[in-house]
């Protein structure tokens, strides 16, 4: 599915539930309530993990970015999780920046229900076994 359609129906929901007045208990938010962490893609690509900090922060602490990148060149994928001490924080990251303009792309913020972050150990493993 096109990332803007995605970005336009969470903006659609969001509306919807603001207009009826439903609860933090009822919203879509609430399937969520065990992961701090929210998904950010279509990030540019020249954005580090400092300019993630600098936009995210704003609604709350953060505790982890993980700015995906190439293996082999180090440069960004274009997309990264960050985590929140809070995890109602991640309902007003969702809902304030899902579909934002930074430096001119249309970026895409949604929940992460489950996430689990690579080890640095295991990531080193797995680099010398692809090189043998």
């Amino acid at each position: 599915m096109n990332p803007l359609t995605l970005v336009k129906r969470i903006q659609n929901i969001n509306k919807k539930e603001a207009s009826l007045g439903i609860s933090e208990d009822a919203s879509w938010h609430a399937k969520y309530k065990d992961s701090a962490y929210v998904y950010v893609g279509g990030i540019p690509f020249d954005l580090t993990e400092g300019d993630l900090l600098a936009v995210f922060a704003q609604y709350g602490e953060i505790v982890d970015v993980n700015l995906v990148r190439d293996k082999g060149t180090g440069k960004s994928k274009g997309f990264a999780f960050v985590a929140y001490e809070d995890q109602r924080s991640t309902n007003l990251a969702v809902d304030n920046l899902n579909g934002a303009q930074v430096l001119g792309r249309t970026i895409r913020v949604d929940h992460v229900s489950k996430y689990k972050k690579l080890e640095e150990e295991d990531e080193e493993t797995r680099q010398k076994k692809r090189e043998e």
